[in-house]
């Protein structure tokens, strides 16, 4: 049986489940929290400031008026499921899943993650009356139909507060245009550059882009090309730059987040980006430092020089694909938006790209590429990848995606993995 197929009781059992006990305080909870001077300053330059964080202690030592909302992810709700605060959740919840005993385990296992996320984004509009962005299980990633069925039942638990995360691969690209034209609103992760972002705000229209800015700094010092400085700045206001310019002629009105921020300073660099997404640390660092609130000022007309080595050549490990949109790319997605796109799968989406010489952007990964990502957890390592870089037969942002969605999948299967634990009633360690 699938869920998905006429399951409207077991849907809204699950719904009712999710949301008992529920006390919402929406637009009533502001004045609650203190204000502070460097954020109010920061909110000034048009940005949007949020929490990077799904723990509810960590928010509140920093949550003040002028934060609006908290992202979750796979890997940040995992370390809320690991610390054992939602085993009685998944055992009650299993309950539940064991008056259908026809189900797949496929279906079990999607159940759960969609409980756990909701439910926990749940615990944190009712703290803070925020806006929460949940994440899908990785195994949606290339399920357009899972995608959008999900997301909606995602929306349906809280419509006034909940954004829904969806990944940038070829279904996920196709699921966000869909799910975006039914006014849910979309925050499509894992983008790495301007071009990709280009392409997600005119085809997927969703509400919110993003660029992963920290891990880019980390491959170019991680692989010992340079110590890394301004590389995930430039990329991010490259793609503030294309989608600010997307929105001014009413081609989009998806905003720019900034997103895997590694220090406060990179804060200061990207303020006016029209979202900042901030881990606790990074934000409490910030409040630390010794810049005065008047110094805060809109940095998104900067050209910042990346830390790169002399000796590297830049081209050959592709790090224009990080701000340039060329004009391929411009040419691709004029075409495409003059397709029936309801009606393409995510291979003909894969085509569409080669044919329009834009294949390093939509890359047909190789089951043996896609297990030494995996390997490598969130960081490529050059030396595995400096061939087809050189080669222009991937880009360097296509390269990051495929190891942040396989970082998000590990974090997954331990989420997975301890609620199989925790209803097998083994020991949880």
């Amino acid at each position: 049986m699938n869920l998905n197929q006429n399951q409207s009781g077991f849907r809204q059992e699950i719904e009712d489940f999710i949301k008992a006990g529920f006390s919402p305080h929406f637009g009533r909870l502001k004045g609650r929290f203190n204000q502070n001077p460097f954020w109010h300053q920061l909110r000034q330059t048009g940005t949007q400031l949020w929490l990077d964080t799904g723990s509810i202690e960590d928010a509140q030592q920093l949550w003040t008026q002028e934060f609006s909302a908290l992202t979750t992810n796979n890997t940040l709700l995992n370390k809320e499921v690991q610390s054992g605060r939602y085993d009685s959740l998944i055992s009650e919840a299993a309950k539940i899943l064991a008056a259908y005993p026809k189900i797949t385990e496929h279906d079990r296992m999607l159940e759960m993650a969609f409980v756990l996320n909701a439910y926990h984004a749940l615990r944190l509009v009712e703290k803070f009356d925020a806006y929460v962005s949940v994440e899908e299980h990785t195994a949606l990633a290339h399920d357009v139909e899972q995608t959008v069925n999900f997301a909606r039942r995602f929306y349906a638990i809280c419509p006034e507060r909940f954004i829904i995360k969806i990944p940038f691969t070829p279904a996920g690209l196709l699921a966000t245009r869909r799910v975006s034209s039914e006014h849910i609103p979309v925050n499509h992760t894992l983008g790495f550059s301007a071009r990709q972002n280009y392409v997600i705000a005119r085809i997927g229209r969703p509400a919110y882009v993003n660029v992963f800015l920290g891990r880019l700094n980390s491959f170019v010092a991680d692989n010992n090309l340079g110590d890394g400085s301004y590389v995930g700045e430039k990329a991010t206001i490259a793609s503030q730059v294309a989608v600010r310019k997307l929105r001014r002629k009413n081609l989009t009105t998806s905003q720019q987040i900034g997103a895997s921020f590694r220090s406060a300073n990179q804060i200061l660099n990207l303020a006016g980006l029209d979202v900042l997404t901030m881990p606790p640390k990074v934000a409490s660092d910030f409040l630390s430092t010794n810049v005065a609130a008047e110094q805060i000022a809109d940095r998104t007309g900067m050209n910042y020089q990346v830390g790169l080595n002399q000796d590297i050549d830049p081209e050959l490990i592709r790090l224009n694909t990080l701000w340039d949109i060329g004009e391929e790319v411009f040419a691709c997605v004029n075409a495409l938006e003059k397709e029936d796109l309801n009606s393409f799968t995510p291979n003909d989406l894969v085509d569409f790209f080669r044919e329009h010489n834009c294949s390093d952007m939509m890359v047909q990964w190789l089951d043996s590429e896609i297990a030494t990502s995996s390997a490598e957890g969130k960081i490529p390592q050059l030396k595995n990848w400096r061939e087809a870089l050189a080669d222009k037969s991937i880009g360097l942002d296509s390269l990051m995606n495929l190891a942040g969605l396989n970082s998000f999948a590990t974090d997954q299967k331990a989420m997975d993995d301890r609620v199989q634990r925790v209803l097998a009633g083994g020991s949880i360690k």
